[in-house]
């Protein structure tokens, strides 16, 4: 006799097995295409590119396209021909760029690029607020755009990743520059970064205890060097040394026990954030007068006006100098010297967000479940939401919070 069960039974295993198809479904309708346009940068300085061509084909593969103005990954040394074979899309009219959804650039857009822009659009770009003059930013509020800056990006634990990133790459290659300054051919001392046996070790004076300071401490470490930092913090060089995990000589800043030190210093690199209180000029023209002559100063806080009063606004083409026997390097970019490196580590910092936005359905619910990367719009919808930002530019700013419930 076939054991029969009751219709009521059977019921629910019929609606189990229908559930899951439901949800799948409602996941579908929630993800969301993005059209991504890259302009060339038209900053002779800038020689990065947001997205490698590794991350132009996983965004592909996720459903997207990318358009991309060519030659814009050559300063990177990456070609049109390394983007298209990955499915980006190649085009000639950095217009076709500007009308994508989302606008991706290292610098800051230009305003003949700002004018050019369709409005209601994302752009995700570095902000330079210390290059700002406020017309940048009302002329994004006017086309009611979206914006997020690179330098407030904050990730799950707190770090701003794309600084962290840039500084640690700065710090690195000052290092590297300054080995190179000090050989005979550059008019340096003649003298081996570092040193072997029986030889005095290169001493290197770093200012600051941040990100570039410390790998710049790394990296100076590494070759052997004898390294000596200067903070305004006691805590920030705690922190430092801890990070190494080794003695340092390090100090809380004094005028005087600076300017002992400098007398004998090789390398003196300049590593400070000048938006925290405390001095513009740490060191003083003065010191440098006394420092040896064919010593080697880099100042990596030139971008904000630098913390050494010597130094000079340089440019790639032309960043070195020479002042009271000093040499001087006072290159605004440093990242942009090693633009693939630079250009590999913010794409793997931009490109999950991208996927991310568009998993989400769009920017809005995605910013809504997102509070790191909430955290790096200035603007919603042409509102300022940054109060820093409307602070130094004197342009009201509301809580994007309050605004995200409103739209």
């Amino acid at each position: 006799m076939v054991d029969q069960k009751p219709e009521s039974a059977k019921m629910p295993l019929r609606y189990t097995g229908l559930l899951p198809q439901e949800e799948m479904l409602e996941i579908g309708k929630r993800q969301k295409k993005l059209i991504i346009g890259i302009p060339k940068e038209n900053h002779e300085e800038e020689n990065r590119i947001p997205l490698t061509p590794e991350a132009v084909e996983v965004l592909v593969n996720n459903g997207h396209d990318v358009i991309i103005e060519s030659k814009a990954g050559e300063g990177a040394k990456y070609s049109d021909t390394d983007y298209s074979e990955r499915g980006g899309f190649i085009v000639d009219n950095k217009q076709q760029t500007l009308n994508a959804d989302i606008i991706l650039k290292v610098a800051p857009l230009h305003p003949t690029e700002i004018k050019n822009l369709k409005g209601n659009q994302l752009i995700i770009s570095s902000l330079q607020l210390y290059n700002n003059n406020g017309d940048h930013i009302r002329n994004l509020i006017n086309k009611k755009t979206t914006a997020i800056a690179y330098e407030y990006i904050r990730d799950e634990f707190g770090r701003y990743p794309v600084m962290h990133s840039m500084h640690a790459i700065t710090g690195n290659t000052a290092i590297i520059i300054a080995g190179d300054l000090l050989n005979n051919n550059n008019g340096g001392k003649g003298v081996m970064l570092g040193g072997i046996s029986g030889i005095t070790p290169t001493e290197v004076v770093i200012i600051g205890a941040g990100t570039a300071a410390e790998f710049a401490a790394r990296a100076a470490l590494g070759f052997g060097c004898f390294v000596k930092i200067f903070d305004t913090s006691v805590h920030k060089l705690e922190q430092l040394q801890q990070n190494l995990g080794t003695r340092l000589h390090t100090s809380i800043f004094h005028p005087q026990v600076l300017q002992r030190t400098l007398k004998s210093a090789d390398v003196v690199i300049g590593a400070v954030n000048l938006h925290d209180s405390g001095p513009r000029y740490f060191i003083t023209e003065e010191m440098v007068t006394e420092m040896k002559k064919g010593s080697v100063i880099i100042d990596i806080s030139i971008d904000q006006g630098g913390c050494i009063e010597t130094s000079e606004y340089r440019t790639h083409k032309n960043p070195v100098f020479i002042k009271h026997g000093v040499i001087h390097y006072c290159e605004v970019n440093l990242p942009s010297r090693v633009a693939r490196t630079s250009s590999i580590a913010l794409s793997n910092i931009i490109s999950p967000v991208l996927v991310n936005i568009g998993n989400s359905g769009g920017i809005k619910p995605f910013l809504k479940a997102n509070v790191n990367v909430r955290h790096g719009v200035y603007l919603y919808n042409g509102i300022l939401t940054n109060e820093y930002v409307g602070n130094i530019l004197d342009i009201p700013a509301k809580d994007i919070n309050l605004l995200m419930a409103a739209f």
